[in-house]
């Protein structure tokens, strides 16, 4: 057996991603259902992390149903969760002008936050399709005005089932240009999100390994808070694209079906 796949085997706790990792879009990628039911019958502890913040961990969780992976909403946990908590603990009972779908809105609602378009304390953005000129222009002029600009996460695209989609960092750059403010971002790789994770696995970073496809946050994440690094190939990075970065992963896989054994 090769020594790389008795390390990963050997770790008690996984942090893996989700797009690009498990699924795009709407399509399961290879041997997801085996890695899954391989982390079940082994015992580990696994939680779900992503920078997507769309969904609550319970749509994650009925997505993952729908596409025939039984997994409990507890093995999830999002950028907009972790935004929440960011926010909360900075300013309690905030408000804030946010940009972004459901599962972003929603837990901001339940850290105690209000939505508030005039004065906010802060402008949110996340994953939105209501995106247009009108809306960047008011958070330009909140930004301005005083609000302080959040991302949920610094990803530029992601994968999508017709190739990439613009994601949080591309939704933000305008805003960060027309203001001259630079965002403040919660997912990954910001090691926040990362102590987030590991508290909720309640697992060490030695005994962890983390799972992702890019290598500008979940490789960078696992890099900087010294965590075991598994690059899959069946997202946005290839192989070629890894010399480009002054930093690597411990372990390149061409998709997680690689990892039970």
């Amino acid at each position: 057996m090769d020594s790389n796949f008795d390390t990963i085997r050997g770790k008690s706790a996984f942090i893996i991603d989700m797009d690009g990792v498990i699924y795009h879009g709407n399509r399961l990628l290879r041997g997801a259902g085996e890695f899954v039911a391989w982390l079940k019958d082994k015992n580990k502890r696994f939680l779900f992390l992503t920078n997507s913040s769309e969904r609550s961990p319970i749509e994650l969780s009925q997505k993952l149903a729908r596409l025939g992976i039984d997994v409990g909403p507890e093995h999830f946990y999002t950028s907009a969760l972790a935004t929440a908590s960011f926010l909360a603990s900075q300013r309690p009972g905030g408000s804030a002008y946010v940009l972004g779908e459901p599962g972003l809105i929603n837990a901001l609602y339940e850290a105690g936050y209000t939505m508030n378009n005039v004065n906010p304390d802060y402008v949110v953005i996340g994953e939105s399709h209501s995106y247009g000129l009108d809306t960047i222009e008011k958070a330009v002029n909140l930004v301005i005005g005083g609000a302080r600009l959040i991302g949920t996460n610094p990803d530029l695209n992601g994968p999508s089932e017709s190739g990439l989609a613009p994601a949080c960092g591309a939704l933000i750059a305008p805003i960060e240009l027309a203001t001259g403010r630079k965002a403040y971002f919660v997912g990954k790789p910001n090691p926040l999100i990362m102590r987030h994770a590991l508290k909720r696995l309640g697992a060490t970073r030695e005994e962890t390994a983390i799972v992702g496809d890019r290598m500008d946050t979940d490789i960078v994440a696992g890099v900087e808070t010294d965590i075991e690094t598994v690059l899959v190939l069946s997202g946005v990075t290839s192989r070629e694209e890894i010399l480009h970065f002054a930093y690597g992963p411990k372990h390149v896989l061409e998709g997680v079906f690689e990892i039970p054994g």
